[in-house]
């Protein structure tokens, strides 16, 4: 691979499928100054908010109501720096090892909160995540380990609440840790009450799986008396994939069967499998660890998947094409290791992670995932600064999901601007109406110096997911203020209603 900053070129001699016009396509877009570039008005732009170890968050334990507002102010700073980046998704950390961040009736509490096991922290994260992403118009996604159990001294520390203890058929050792057996039938109906809870109980937008998958090379992985009692002639490969598989089918209609439009997601290893344009150099989702990721978007049975694209060069780029070609109008959301910005992790350098989002945006895929948040709330190599100054410059509405509902709200009527004190404005409108009677629908508040107001255009984008049928226009600089306002209503699955101004 060769490139420069702002350019990237893929090539190799014996590579007779790349297709010329796209690489010349691609390299135009690399080569346009930034400034030129308006963002696209539809976006994911997605952070996960790790808890395991405390990695992202949080630092304080809750164990007196200081220390409570402590933690709970951490988690605000972190949303608040990623709103004033204008993020859009919060994948908060909801499952790690066997124990929760939710008041859960199946899992114990993660020591992390409280400093230990199963101590109740004062109040519920995963309620205090999800309203606080709502106020700032974000989405909040239920990020639940589902797999890995963790390791024996963990295991031993949650004692008798330990899935280990309690559901002992369905839990295997494997190299001094342990696991859910994907291969046993009641594997997914555990994981289905784990996230009904969540689905039921808590306003989640999405609920994000990861580590849905074997442990890497698993050839001696403790699962043979189940592939005798389960197998039926498939190849123990073939076997594992379609247990994999069939947990994947079982949580996604299982979620859609209690909230259509909640987006069910999984953060696949990042390669699928060899392409036609480079190979995976022995390291895939479909060998390596039985994920046959591109089977589930070709069945529908996955909203979003984030694939683990912690490469560089012909690591990325060209895997990145290949889910974008498979995904089935599903939306492929590039995880970016950003973590390798750091000296300790790696040595990329921050025009890596530029040339990576470029790409992302000139064929199309639905937006990036940042892993982790710690790197931008650090703002390591810039990045934080790059992100909100050249890329992220303007706010993004969520893509739509045209397979779970195509209908959008009617339009809302009765618009009406009156100026309030200070150099504020107050705007209110008549609500709109969805198809879907379950959910009201939010609004998303345009204002420009132009009339009529462009709503294609995201920098006239004031405010999203406001609840209500009024909202206060507070100009953040006053030569700034804008003069016509325009309001459109959006349901849950991303559907834009016509404009009222």
């Amino acid at each position: 691979m060769f490139h420069r900053r702002g350019e990237i070129i893929i090539y190799r001699k014996q590579d007779s499928n790349m297709k010329k016009s796209s690489l010349i396509l691609l390299y135009i877009f690399c080569l346009l100054p930034l400034a030129a570039q308006r963002p696209p008005k539809h976006e994911v732009r997605a952070a996960w908010v790790t808890a395991v170890y405390g990695l992202d968050w949080p630092r304080t334990r809750a164990t007196t109501p200081e220390s409570i507002r402590k933690q709970q102010d951490e988690l605000v700073e972190i949303l608040d720096k990623l709103k004033a980046a204008n993020f859009n998704t919060v994948l908060f950390q909801t499952r790690t090892r066997g124990d929760v961040l939710y008041k859960s009736s199946i899992e114990p509490y993660n020591s992390i909160l409280t400093g230990k096991t199963d101590g109740n922290p004062g109040y519920d994260p995963l309620a205090f995540a999800v309203a606080e992403c709502h106020k700032r118009g974000m989405e909040c996604h239920a990020w639940m380990v589902t797999i890995p159990l963790g390791n024996r001294k963990h295991v031993a520390a949650l004692g008798k609440a330990s899935v280990t203890k309690r559901k002992p058929a369905i839990c295997v050792p494997y190299k001094r840790e342990y696991f859910l057996n994907p291969g046993h039938p009641q594997t997914k109906e555990y994981l289905m009450s784990l996230v009904r809870e969540v689905v039921e109980r808590y306003d989640v937008d999405g609920v994000h799986f990861d580590y849905l998958r074997y442990p890497e090379h698993a050839l001696r992985f403790s699962d043979s008396y189940t592939y005798k009692k389960y197998g039926n002639g498939r190849d123990l490969a073939q076997w594992r994939r379609d247990n994999i598989t069939e947990i994947v089918r079982y949580l996604y209609k299982g979620v859609k069967a209690l909230k259509p439009w909640v987006k069910v997601s999984t953060c696949p290893v990042g390669k699928y499998r060899d392409t036609a344009r480079y190979p995976s150099r022995g390291w895939n989702a479909f060998h390596t660890v039985y994920q046959d990721v591109q089977g589930w978007l070709g069945e529908g049975i996955q909203d979003q998947i984030y694939p683990m694209m912690y490469f560089r060069g012909n690591g990325f780029y060209p895997f990145a094409l290949d889910w974008q070609e498979q995904s089935n109008g599903r939306q492929i959301i590039p995880g970016l290791g950003i973590y390798f910005l750091d000296p300790g992790e790696g040595n990329w350098t921050v025009d890596e992670v530029e040339r990576q989002i470029n790409f992302t945006r000139a064929h199309g895929l639905a937006g990036e995932g940042h892993y982790r948040v710690k790197y931008l709330m650090d703002n390591t190599q810039g990045l934080y600064d790059i992100l909100q100054e050249n890329y992220y410059t303007a706010p993004a509405l969520q893509p739509a999901m045209p397979w779970i509902d195509n209908v959008p709200p009617t339009a809302p009527t009765q618009l009406n601007v009156g100026k309030l004190a200070d150099g504020y404005w107050k705007i209110t409108w008549q609500a709109a109406t969805d198809n879907d009677k379950r959910n009201a629908p939010t609004y998303v508040v345009y204002g420009s110096d132009t009339y009529p107001v462009d709503t294609a255009n995201p920098e006239n984008i004031l405010a999203q997911r406001i609840q209500g049928t009024e909202y206060i226009y507070a100009p953040i600089r006053p030569w700034n203020t804008r003069k016509y306002f325009a309001v459109t209503a959006v349901d849950r699955c991303g559907n834009e209603s016509p404009v009222c101004q």
